[in-house]
């Protein structure tokens, strides 16, 4: 068997930025000022190309990587044979003035525990996505880096010299490394460095306690929502998939994708784990991003956006870059924006549902309900005939996917709700309409043969997303009809481990050779639902076993040897394990314990 690949990294971030921190000290990727933006170092996609931000020991070394407990600071203990030190990196966030402080600031703390550790200290960042490099000035206590157009600093009480030459440094005391894009930072640096340091470990632990989280494997619940945190950016509301691009889904296969932008069905799902443990403020900031898309409307609402609402996200292709691993294409820019998926006008709609519905949101809060809920019924109501794209945005293929119409379904059963709520008859008289004709084209994908609904209609394929027909309770889950559903799909396209494939026909790029990480939580959850708890408890734990040394998933596992592949962390992932978990703590019956 060959060697389980995994991303030894972890990301820290304040959403305005994701930076990843590889167990060997280096930054391996920061893209500023903002998530879609060139990185700054991205040694993740080309070791010549991308930079380097690294603290590390003259000759041979062994780290430890964790996070500080209930938060996104992370810490890397380095071990050599002069001595042990330790790196604390964090992006500052705190409230401050009644607003939440999250600068373009990465800072770094280095600490000796034991011995006299010699280290060397490089910082090399380069823009343009490597096609260009920063000039570096001399300070009196700082390094300047410009290139013409942008300008960073590296505020530090190491020698400045040290960054003019190859020396190394004995490590005997704490040294500050701090970062800054833009303006620099003007204050005393120990003092700043150590205050920042406890008001962040402050507001991520308070932001913890706040929420409701069961106790059936909550550490695991924890990490999740901490890492789907900081794939908001707060500054619009938008929520993106991924901070990486181009990390392939299997090697060799092309399927290398940019997914630093904002998916209106991933938000869906974002939102829903996040309000499932009682955090709301990320669906407000969420519909204020809806609402500047929608309000320059175009006439159909796309599957992804800009991180600032942009419409165009023209695909390009970085050939001067090597890619991770050697794989390539590298891409920028995704060609799914120009994609017909009509999932995304249901999801929307249940995405905000709780603004309308939850009487924890006073009455202004919900007060626009009717023009919302008219725009998205206007758009299941023209779309609802269409084929289109499909969940997997095939390039080359437009069906009437079971998936999409299941969404307009259930789209239309949160407008009626919604409808019930604001008493408005005639809004729940047009949803329920709407509710019926969905009904019609999902049961034009049922398989009467094989009592399985297929992934599209005169289609023989099976495909995961269908598992959802039971999670959104479309099919009651005590039916019969759910039952063989679910088992025609384990037979299809589950693998021993417990994994599952999203599908295992030929699309644009033929056969998928990794199985899809969220459909094995979707999976788990459609167990739960039917009442197979001891089953959906066992397949859960095992699934836990794919995460990397964090806890951090990504987007696919290779199910020959556990390999994790595709973007990385993956907040669908996350949201599937936050789901999966949330659905067997409401089912269980008997003492809930703790993983």
């Amino acid at each position: 068997m060959e060697k389980r690949h995994v991303y030894n990294s972890g990301i820290i971030g304040n959403c305005a930025y994701l930076a990843h921190i590889q167990k060997d000290t280096n930054v391996s990727w920061l893209c500023w000022p903002s998530f879609d933006s060139s990185f700054v170092f991205g040694s993740l996609l080309d070791a010549k190309r991308g930079g380097q931000f690294s603290i590390r020991p003259m000759g041979e070394f062994k780290t430890n990587q964790y996070y500080i407990e209930n938060t996104n600071v992370l810490r890397t203990e380095v071990t050599t044979a002069d001595g042990i030190y330790r790196i604390t990196d964090f992006a500052p966030r705190f409230r401050q003035y009644g607003r939440y402080f999250k600068p373009l600031m990465l800072i770094r703390k280095i600490e000796p525990l034991t011995g006299s550790p010699r280290i060397q200290v490089v910082c090399e960042p380069i823009s343009d996505y490597g096609r260009q490099s920063f000039k570096k000035f001399r300070g009196s206590n700082h390094v300047e880096f410009s290139n013409g157009i942008e300008q960073m600093r590296l505020t530090t009480n190491v020698s400045i010299s040290h960054f003019f030459g190859e020396e190394s440094f004995v490590l005997s005391e704490t040294k500050y490394l701090v970062l800054t894009y833009g303006l620099p930072l003007e204050a005393p640096l120990e003092h700043t460095a150590e205050h920042f340091l406890r008001e962040t470990i402050g507001y991520w632990r308070t932001w913890i306690k706040h929420a409701t989280i069961s106790p059936f494997y909550q550490a695991a619940v924890i990490r999740s929502a901490l890492a789907l945190k900081i794939h908001q950016y707060e500054d619009t509301g938008a929520i993106i998939a991924a901070g990486t691009t181009s990390l392939p889904e299997h090697p060799g296969s092309g399927r290398n994708w940019d997914y630093r932008y904002c998916w209106l069905r991933d938000s869906y799902y974002v939102i829903t784990a996040l309000n499932h443990i009682g955090q709301f403020e990320e669906m407000e900031l969420y519909a204020h991003y809806i609402t500047n898309i929608t309000h320059a409307d175009r006439g159909r609402l796309q599957p992804l956006y800009g991180i600032n609402s942009q419409f165009e996200l023209t695909e390009h292709i970085l050939d001067d870059l090597d890619g991770y691993m050697g794989n390539k294409p590298v891409r920028i820019g995704n060609q799914a924006y120009e994609h017909i998926q009509n999932d995304v006008y249901g999801q929307a709609m249940i995405a905000l549902l709780p603004l309308y519905t939850d009487y924890r949101f006073v009455f202004k809060e919900r007060s626009d309900a009717g023009r919302w809920v008219d725009y998205i019924l206007l758009k299941i109501e023209k779309t609802i005939d269409e084929k289109d794209a499909g969940i997997w945005e095939f390039r080359n293929f437009a069906n009437h996917h079971c998936y999409s119409n299941l969404f307009q379904w259930a789209g239309s059963s949160a407008a009626y709700k919604i409808g019930k709520v604001i008493d408005d008859p005639q809004l729940m008289k047009r949803a329920e309409a709407l509710m019926k004709r969905a009904a019609h084209y999902i049961e034009a994908c049922y398989d009467s043969e094989r009592n399985v609904y297929t992934n599209a209609a005169d289609s023989p394929h099976l495909d995961a997303s269908t598992l959802q027909l039971i999670m959104m309770h479309y099919l009651d889950p005590a039916s019969e009809k759910a039952r063989a559903h679910l088992e025609a799909l384990e037979r299809n396209l589950k693998t021993p481990q417990g994994l599952f494939y999203r599908y295992l026909h030929a699309d644009d790029f033929g056969k998928p050779k990794s199985t899809f990480l969220i459909c094995a939580f979707w999976y788990v959850e459609a167990l739960a639902c039917v009442g197979r708890i001891d089953e959906a408890v066992e397949t859960f734990e095992r699934l836990l076993t794919y995460a990397n040394h964090l806890m951090l998933f990504s987007e696919d596992v290779d199910e020959s040897n556990g390999s994790q592949w595709g973007n990385f962390p993956q907040a669908y992932s996350h949201v599937g394990l936050m789901n999966a978990a949330y659905r067997i703590s409401m089912k269980l019956d008997r003492p809930i314990f703790i993983g």
